[in-house]
């Protein structure tokens, strides 16, 4: 049994000074994360008598325990509560989600670093730049990096590859360290000097520039001083194009607009007196949060999420003005070494550009909501289709991909009462089944799926299986198996494809009786059906063909006992790439520098069983 926790005698030993403040619930989990400027006062207003806010009371209900650190000033607190949310992702804050789907520049963690365009998971080592707009943005950026900084753009295979200077380095994009025309020390000069670039430090990198220009003038190497001169003026004619004046300059705008619990942040990056790209966020929004919470936690996390590498500009337009801005202005100004202004009073062509990014941002909150409202009536026709007493808050649709049963994937999506929650959604890579088997590959999925399920688990009300009757019992059969010690089990339907797999024409098959049964082409219901499978679909082959072209990829050394990365490197430079290796003879492997004749035998014999 839980102890309710004590808030007068906790708040008796608050200090009033500034800090950061977490709530804990009675499982030690962190479930609001603030700050203040005076912690006794911020803390008490939660348990006061009059407290009307929603959101405030269903905390309060929950709070088992608060711990709270001190800090120096304000600012302080604002950047270790941003560190906070971060780390544990608290319900109760306002949370901007992960952008996976946004492109980025990656600064490699090469021997010789390599800038180039990034998009999807984090999976290299190095440092990530962005989000960027969109990828033409991305490849702007890269084009002019190269005239400025002489760093390598090209892949990997075709930098280890050459044995002369390619056309970038002939025009100046590049300085050849492939081929040594570069010492190590002078290019992780240029790539420091790109990093501070992409952060926005423009001036640092000038005075850095015209030290050394200085230094080699003095020590009279004449034509290295001339490369940094040129740099320079690069460099110099990027930053005079970029200077605010007016109506032309660098600035972030950003449009907001909250309603219904659904919040929207447009953003227009100017750039250069430009539209440069534009794009929305939608954070995750606790119910009954105020518009100033929301403002400035997305404010806050926006802009001093430091693992993103943001190149922030000197000046951001904010729609809406809130009670942490100066606050948060300052802080971001401190974090950055530079004057950032954020202003919500503007006019003439500012203003205009204000007034787009709200409009932007006010669209897409409608068009949200009004999907969600379709949804929610597809949902309501589905019920009442099938004929279920209860309602229907969680589906689940598997589908099977591969190529003439090369590298299998399954994938299982799942549909809530807003649509897809693409958080949950899974894949199951099939293995030790027969090339093909779709059945086998159906059971293997599906039983893995449920292998452990609780009845207080994720259980679906509707099962969807997109295939006709012999996947549809093989999944019934485990199902049964699986859920034969609860009181509840999902309802299974197949969604077998029509004549020419045209929409409207599919069979649903109840998996309990096998009985069949369609619906109206222009149904709400059959909508909805034909969107999880679709998405099923979509998800199945997306994980197959990566699948696939990664087992195309890998080097069939890999699959050889005994030849780790330095052998396997050791034989494809030595000898010259795969198709070498795979002709060698015995004797010329047993030259490769770590290969005996033994291990010569077996690497032959592996390319001819």
């Amino acid at each position: 049994m839980s102890v309710k926790f004590d808030s007068k005698a906790f708040l008796q030993s608050v200090s009033t000074s500034p800090g950061v403040y977490r709530m804990y619930d009675d499982g030690g989990s962190v479930i609001y994360v603030g700050k203040a400027k005076d912690l006794r006062k911020r803390l008490s207003s939660y348990f006061r008598l009059n407290i009307t806010n929603v959101k405030t009371l269903a905390l309060v209900s929950h709070i088992a325990n608060i711990d709270v650190t001190l800090t120096h000033s304000e600012t302080d607190a604002l950047l270790l509560e941003n560190d906070y949310i971060k780390q544990y992702m608290p319900k109760y804050n306002v949370l901007l989600r992960d952008d996976k789907s946004y492109p980025y520049i990656l600064l490699s963690q090469h021997r010789h670093p390599r800038l180039a365009y990034h998009r999807g998971p984090k999976r290299h080592k190095g440092t990530y730049f962005g989000p960027y707009p969109n990828g033409g943005a991305v490849r702007e950026s890269l084009h002019l990096l190269q005239k400025i900084f002489p760093i390598r753009q090209c892949e990997d295979v075709y930098y280890k590859s050459r044995s002369r200077p390619c056309l970038q380095f002939q025009i100046g994009r590049c300085s050849a360290p492939c081929v040594d025309k570069i010492s190590d020390e002078e290019y992780n000069e240029q790539v420091k000097l790109a990093s501070l670039f992409l952060k926005g430090r423009d001036q640092l990198v000038m005075t850095e520039l015209v030290s050394k220009m200085e230094s080699s003038a003095q020590d009279l190497e004449f034509e290295l001083a001339a490369r940094y001169r040129d740099q320079i003026s690069a460099l110099r004619k990027v930053t005079e194009q970029q200077e605010v004046s007016h109506a032309s300059g660098d600035m972030d705008v950003i449009g907001a607009y909250y309603a219904s619990g659904v919040a929207c942040f447009h953003l227009l990056f100017i750039r250069a007196g430009k539209i440069f790209g534009s794009r929305s966020y939608y954070p995750v929004v606790p119910a009954k949060t105020e518009l100033d919470e929301v403002l400035s936690s997305f404010m806050l996390q926006f802009y001093l999420n430091s693992d993103s590498q943001r190149t922030i500009p000197k000046e951001i337009l904010l729609s809406h003005n809130f009670a942490d801005l100066p606050v948060l202005e300052t802080a971001i100004s401190a974090a950055l070494d530079k004057k950032v202004e954020i202003k919500t009073q503007v006019r003439s062509e500012r203003a205009k550009y204000l007034k787009l990014a709200v409009t932007n941002a006010t669209n897409a909150v409608n068009t949200h909501l009004s999907h969600k409202n379709t949804v929610e009536q597809r949902f309501l026709l589905l019920e009442e289709a099938i004929e279920v007493t209860n309602p229907i808050n969680r589906m689940e649709c598997f589908d099977i991909s591969h190529t003439m049963g090369e590298s299998t994937v399954a994938s299982c999506v799942v549909f809530n009462r807003e649509g897809p929650n693409k958080a949950e959604y899974r894949r199951y890579n099939i293995n030790g089944v027969t090339p093909g088997d779709d059945y086998g590959a159906m059971k293997q999925a599906i039983t893995r799926r449920f292998d452990k399920i609780e009845k207080t688990g994720k259980i679906p009300d509707i099962l969807f299986i997109d295939g006709g009757l012999g996947q549809l019992r093989i999944a019934q059969k485990i199902v049964d198996e699986k859920f034969a010690r609860l009181d509840v089990s999902p309802l299974l339907i197949g969604v077998a494809k029509g004549e020419g797999r045209k929409p409207g024409l599919e069979t649903l098959i109840y998996g309990e009786n096998e009985q069949s049964f369609t619906l109206p082409a222009d149904s709400g219901a059959l909508h909805l059906i034909q969107h999880i499978r679709d998405e099923s679909h979509r998800f199945a082959i997306t994980g197959h063909r990566n699948k696939r072209q990664k087992t195309r990829n890998t080097s069939t050394l890999e699959s050889i006992d005994g030849i780790g990365p330095k052998r396997r490197k050791a034989l494809l430079q030595y000898l010259g790439g795969i198709q070498e290796v795979k002709g060698a003879s015995v004797s010329e492997l047993a030259k490769v520098p770590g290969i005996s004749v033994e291990m010569a035998q077996t690497i032959h014999d592996s390319f001819r069983t």
